[in-house]
């Protein structure tokens, strides 16, 4: 293992020097930095074109100016990289380090609910094959990833945005609406759910009127001018989720665990009382630090409580169960920030943001507040980048699970009697995820490159920004260090995909061949 990785890693210096080889003189050659001071009228026209060409050494040939800039990037092997200075004479590395923070807050939440809804979505789909839910799934799904990204951009502004913001002004849902809401979501969970003709009309009639009753409290309420869930909510919530972990988990067989689970949504929704004046306190983030191991470490021991062997799985239930107890707490502490934001003069009743990251000239706010300002321009970005990378992810693991599943290991494990949640979950599931690990572990490096059309929409100056500014400006050395990174990360998330691929499949041995 250890020979592999050490082959692998000579062979990443050895594509990082060939590739940036080729840019730097391809770039070098194909573009002019002095072009449009030929063409200036000013008076020391002569003088700027000579400070410009000492400055960027134009005077040089490319593969020399190349092998000059890489001797500064080999700093890097004894603390002291230098990728040059950009056209604005700002270090590369300074910009660069600017940049990453803000492509991460911008693209990592997208990311993980894409992964996270995609793969549901598909494998329910592969479980529901040829119904009426696995073609409206194929069809959103293609519809999704044939979309431009600018134009979901410009529609999610229009309407979550603009619309959304004038809805806020009376906060009131029409019948109309109401009506339509209710039935797209009755013809989503009978989908869901399907069986026969009657089963299917009787889901659809359920949750039509749950919907239309609980769409008219909100409304009649004004629920959206003054959002908070409460203990109540959290409570109901919390039960919902303990009891659908765990029959994902474990099944709703397994009452050791059920119990743990329900113990941590009745703990969660207790700790709502001292969670407020934790969280209300000077350290907010030490005390959401605390609640969190708070919550860990009374899971933990109530796995011990309730069961004496096999305790792992019921471990990560409660775990699980007891994380989105604890974000519900969260997101409504989040709504008591909501008013004081909306009210504040620099946001001025319109909440849901259209660029920026994040309202600058809010100042002297509380620190939920400004958390809440940051999270509302998240809103319309992460939804657009969501809705055309998790498509990808609903074919994909569609196609996997049918795949699996056809296998004869999992003919095996049914013909053993197994139930089929555990043939799904505990056999059929866990192979699907080994071919998705490239897909993901890919994602996750193309988080830091940013999304340049996004960005630009939305006026994020993240790494998206600054590769399309390096490109604009003619700016070389911001060009490089920008691609230079980047393609490290992409050939060391190839490098992690291997070694997962062996850590997930045991009939692979990386390094075992000659």
């Amino acid at each position: 293992m250890l020979a592999y990785v050490m082959r692998r890693i000579g062979a990443l210096f050895i594509i990082l020097f060939g590739s940036s080889f080729l840019l730097y003189n391809l770039a070098a050659i194909s573009t002019d930095p002095i072009a449009e001071l030929r063409l200036s009228d000013a008076p020391n026209k002569e003088q700027l074109i000579l400070n410009l060409t000492r400055e960027l050494r134009l005077d040089l040939p490319a593969p020399i100016r190349y092998f000059i800039w890489l001797r500064g990037v080999l700093g890097v092997f004894v603390g002291n990289p230098n990728f040059g200075l950009t056209r604005e004479q700002e270090p590369v590395i300074n910009a660069i380090a600017g940049a990453i923070p803000v492509t991460i807050r911008l693209v990592f939440v997208a990311t993980i609910v894409a992964i996270v809804l995609g793969i549901s979505l598909g494998i329910t789909s592969a479980l529901r094959q040829y119904t009426r839910f696995d073609y409206g799934m194929t069809f959103f799904a293609f519809l999704l990833y044939s979309l431009p990204i600018f134009w979901v951009a410009v529609l999610l502004k229009q309407y979550l945005a603009i619309d959304f913001n004038d809805f806020l002004v009376n906060a009131t849902i029409s019948p109309p609406w109401i009506i339509l809401f209710s039935a797209a979501t009755g013809f989503f969970w009978a989908a869901i759910f399907s069986g026969t003709r009657k089963r299917v009309v009787q889901i659809f009639i359920g949750v039509f009127i749950a919907n239309s009753l609980l769409l008219t409290a909100i409304s009649a309420t004004k629920w959206f001018a003054y959002p908070r869930l409460g203990p109540i909510a959290i409570a109901i919530l919390g039960v919902g989720i303990a009891l659908g972990v765990t029959y994902l988990s474990v099944g709703l067989q397994a009452t050791a665990a059920v119990k743990t689970s329900l113990m941590m949504a009745g703990i969660g929704t207790i700790s709502y009382f001292p969670a407020q004046a934790v969280l209300n306190s000077d350290r907010p983030r030490l005390g959401l630090l605390a609640l969190f191991i708070v919550l860990v470490a009374v899971s933990v021991a109530g796995s011990y409580v309730f069961s004496r062997i096999d305790r792992g799985p019921i471990i990560r239930t409660s775990l699980i169960t007891s994380t989105l107890v604890g974000l519900l707490i969260l997101v409504d502490r989040l709504m008591q920030a909501w008013r004081p934001f909306v009210e504040s003069d620099d946001v001025n009743y319109r909440p849901v943001a259209t660029i920026g990251q994040s309202t600058i000239w809010l100042s002297e706010v509380p620190f939920w507040v400004r958390v809440l300002d940051q999270v509302m321009h998240l809103i319309l970005p992460t939804i657009a980048l969501t809705l055309i990378s998790f498509a990808g992810y609903i074919r994909f693991s569609r196609g996997t699970l049918l795949d699996v599943l056809n296998q004869d290991y999992i003919r095996t494990a049914r013909a053993k009697g197994l139930n089929e949640r555990t043939v799904i979950m505990r056999h059929a599931f866990r192979n699907t995820m080994i071919p998705l690990t490239t897909i993901m572990v890919a994602d996750f490096a193309g988080i830091v490159g940013g999304a340049i059309i996004t960005e630009r929409v939305f006026a994020w100056q993240g790494m998206g920004t600054l590769f399309n500014k390096a490109i604009v400006s003619f700016d070389l050395n911001l060009l490089m260090g920008v691609s230079i990174f980047l393609s490290t990360l992409a050939i060391l998330a190839n490098l992690v995909a291997d070694l997962l691929y062996s850590a997930l499949d045991p009939r692979i041995r990386v390094g075992a061949g000659k």
